[in-house]
């Protein structure tokens, strides 16, 4: 099986410079060729380009099926044929994404010491697989990679192209082309391929959630395809039912639940995600603080700004991230495109970063941190301290973060609700932080909980309200 991934050179934006500086992101030289043995195969990486204009890198991975025959559990049930004879040698699979997480582990990480301005930019980017199983049909690809901000070109594979009558098989030809971070790339494939097979060619261990949310938690949040990503990554029942409900607390959609849940009776309605009761919970707050003019700090996809703007209270509405991607999909959300000339002069977004000063951060009575603080990483929570109680210094500020207390109560998470997040704190540690911060500054501060509380634990979300006088 194949996978080549090509750039070329770039002229402009934060890192211009030659194609082959692809090298140096995936920590392979183009002039040599480097093999990688694995359970199942061996992997092979090499360069058929590489100049300052054009520069591809191969992946080919020999699938060895003695090797994995009897590499299977004992309790396996299969002592077919079939373990013998099959598409794994030809055909892109889970084996691939494994292959391709562990040969190029520091790039997908976004680590490059040598050219980290580089990992940490968009580049442009193609990635081609000759033949990969599609379940669905080309359209699934297009489905699956579009709003991830790639162009598709899926082009289904004929069973025989000396009889075209035949039809087509299951498999495509796929190119997708984009302008996104290699490492983001890198992550998304780890995920998609197995997705796009709708099978896992490896055994799944209690940490597979982990995984899933490691390699997407930020985009799958957001994709209009995570249900079907999530119940075809993880294939067993009660792991896409814990991982949905995961999803659904970075999100405000419902987590919708696996296909066979059935019907919600109306004597046990559906329970609010925890995502929408805390969006409902800031809105709230800042209609208790008297708020006209709100700015949203890390407003990702838009749902908190959604809820804002369905508020005709606020006059003034401003979002901001340091994501030009996430802005990209608040304005989707929001619908600027279509709002009236009206509505449209209540919403302003722009990029930034909330730990640098920032004259449009000022100006607005209140500013809501919505699960923000815990993705900064704590030598850097001064500086956004600093920028937002100090600089910016609203007459109100709405934090929100998890109660790291609650999360026994999940008995499906291993470490933190979130790979990105740098901490969690406790109710107290919470309290300690709000109190120096509000001493500092000058605020006061109201601590409330959301999402259905336990009796020891608390509420799985903290909120706290911070005011001025």
């Amino acid at each position: 099986m194949l996978l080549t991934v090509t750039t070329t050179a770039r002229d402009t934006g934060p890192a211009p410079g030659p194609a082959t500086d692809l090298g140096h992101l995936l920590h392979k030289h183009p002039e040599r060729v480097q093999q990688f043995v694995q359970s199942f195969g061996t992997a092979t990486v090499f360069y058929p380009e590489a100049d300052d204009a054009r520069c591809t890198v191969a992946v080919l991975l020999e699938i060895d099926p003695v090797r994995m025959a009897r590499t299977r559990g004992r309790d396996s049930p299969d002592f077919s044929l079939g373990q013998y004879v099959n598409d794994r040698p030809y055909a892109a699979s889970s084996l691939l994404g494994v292959a391709v997480a562990d040969v190029f582990s520091t790039a997908r990480a976004g680590r490059c010491a040598a050219r980290q301005e580089l990992a940490d930019s968009p580049i442009p980017l193609e990635v081609r697989i000759p033949v990969l199983p599609c379940r669905g049909g080309p359209d699934i690809a297009h489905r699956l990679f579009e709003p991830l901000g790639w162009a598709v070109t899926a082009v289904p594979v004929p069973l025989d192209p000396a009889f075209p009558e035949w039809g087509d098989s299951r498999y495509v030809d796929l190119t997708i082309t984009g302008h996104l971070r290699l490492a983001d790339a890198l992550g998304q494939l780890h995920v998609l391929l197995p997705v796009l097979d709708e099978a896992k060619h490896y055994w799944q261990g209690p940490d597979e959630i982990d995984k899933l949310l490691r390699s997407g938690g930020d985009w799958l949040t957001r994709h209009p395809e995570r249900e079907l990503v999530t119940r075809r990554y993880l294939a067993r029942t009660t792991l896409t039912r814990a991982a949905l409900a995961r999803l659904a607390e970075l999100d405000e959609r419902p987590d919708g639940g696996a296909p066979d849940d059935g019907p919600v009776s109306d004597a046990e309605p559906r329970r609010a995600p925890l995502a929408a009761l805390r969006r409902d919970a800031v809105v709230r707050a800042l209609l208790d603080v008297g708020a006209t003019s709100v700015v949203d700090l890390g407003c990702g996809g838009g749902a908190l700004l959604r809820a804002l703007v369905e508020e005709h209270r606020f006059t003034r509405i401003a979002g901001v991230d340091v994501s030009s991607r996430s802005l990209e999909q608040a304005a989707r959300a929001l619908r600027l495109e279509s709002m009236s000339e009206r509505q449209a002069e209540r919403v302003t977004l722009f990029q930034g970063a909330l730990t640098y000063e920032d004259p449009r951060l000022g100006g607005y009575d209140a500013a809501v941190l919505m699960e923000v603080v815990e993705h900064v990483d704590p030598s850097r929570l001064a500086a956004l301290e600093h920028v937002v109680f100090g600089v910016a210094a609203p007459a109100a500020v709405v934090v929100t973060t998890p109660n790291a207390e609650y999360n026994v109560r999940y008995p499906e998470l291993t470490g933190m609700r979130h790979p990105d997040h740098r901490f969690e704190w406790t109710r107290a540690e919470l309290a300690a932080w709000c109190e120096r911060v509000a001493g500092t500054h000058g605020y006061t501060v109201e601590h409330r909980g959301v999402g259905e509380p336990d009796k020891t634990l608390g509420a799985p979300t903290q909120l706290a309200v911070f005011t001025r006088g």
